[in-house]
């Protein structure tokens, strides 16, 4: 079986050894970082996340992803017990604490906190939440963007909003999980989930899109998440004259796609291969190669606006 890869495989880094990580507002040593286990995180899955990536000392689309989160927070009623000014500033301690400048992926996590007793009500959470910042050197592997990534339909869906909104960022992945067990399964890499009506949705960890006859398609948005990049993505190709439709696709119509590619904050833009072993187009990207610079260019941009604000 040839080996697997992820849309998060990163280059080695040794500094990722010995980083410190922000837990309730101390910073410890990457093996004294714990939480109880009675934490609603880990009794659960009761929780909340985001991931960002800091470029030359600017966190990439700071505010589209406290809005994200705390909308999220909101959804769940879970108090962070501080506004995005605070979360801006454990972010900077943090960052500055492990000397980290570019190149650096976050995952921020908040959960409702230790449990009086090991069960599901959310009274039962009373200390206040629990809040862990991870951050490492982490710089997607460049052999990505030219072999790309295998992918196989699963018959795990993702999913109705009044079941678990996919929207929400939340700690409970499991349905994520066994899709990308399905489909490492199926030899592939990642998975391909459709959505409750069948048609083309997400994958288990990024949002998808296709080029097909020089349009750029992804899903409607109803039953995805609401990912960051994405909605770049999106508005990239809108100002560029690239176009773009969120539409309901079949999998007959992906199949005969010239060019897929996923999205997500780590990767941004990783071109897919194949998917349930069919070969996606003759190899080109043309399409794709174009948005990543475009992409590259909009971070460049951004952080270049908000390091002389």
């Amino acid at each position: 079986m040839p080996e697997t890869r992820t849309t998060h495989d990163a280059e080695d880094d040794p500094r990722n050894r010995d980083i410190l990580i922000y837990v309730n507002g101390e910073l410890k040593p990457r093996e004294e970082a714990t939480v109880s286990v009675y934490d609603s995180g880990f009794l659960l899955g009761d929780g909340i996340w985001e991931g960002m990536r800091l470029h030359d000392g600017v966190w990439a689309f700071f505010d589209d992803h406290m809005d994200r989160f705390f909308d999220a927070c909101k959804a769940v009623s879970l108090d962070p017990g501080m506004d995005r000014a605070g979360i801006a500033e454990a972010l900077r301690i943090t960052a500055e604490a492990n000397g980290m400048v570019t190149d650096v992926h976050c995952r921020l996590m908040l959960t409702r906190g230790v449990k009086a007793k090991p069960f599901q009500h959310p009274a039962l959470s009373r200390s206040g939440p629990t809040l862990v910042i991870i951050m490492e050197h982490s710089k997607p592997a460049a052999a990505l963007a030219s072999r790309g990534i295998r992918l196989a339909t699963v018959p795990q869906v993702r999913g109705l909003p009044h079941s678990q909104d996919p929207k929400l960022n939340s700690h409970s992945k499991l349905n994520c999980v066994i899709a990308c067990l399905q489909a490492e399964q199926a030899g592939a890499d990642e998975a391909l989930m459709l959505d409750p009506n069948g048609f083309v949705n997400t994958t288990n960890a990024c949002n998808f899109f296709i080029v097909r006859r020089g349009e750029v398609w992804t899903s409607t948005g109803d039953y995805c998440m609401n990912g960051v990049t994405r909605a770049k993505v999106i508005e990239l190709c809108r100002a560029d004259g690239i176009p773009v439709f969120e539409k309901n696709f079949s999998l007959y119509e992906t199949y005969g796609a010239e060019e897929a590619f996923l999205t997500g904050t780590f990767g941004a833009q990783t071109p897919v291969a194949e998917i349930d072993g069919k070969r996606i187009g003759d190899g080109r990207r043309p399409a794709t190669e174009r948005i990543r610079t475009l992409y590259g260019d909009l971070i460049r941009a951004h952080v270049e606006a908000h390091r002389r604000a």
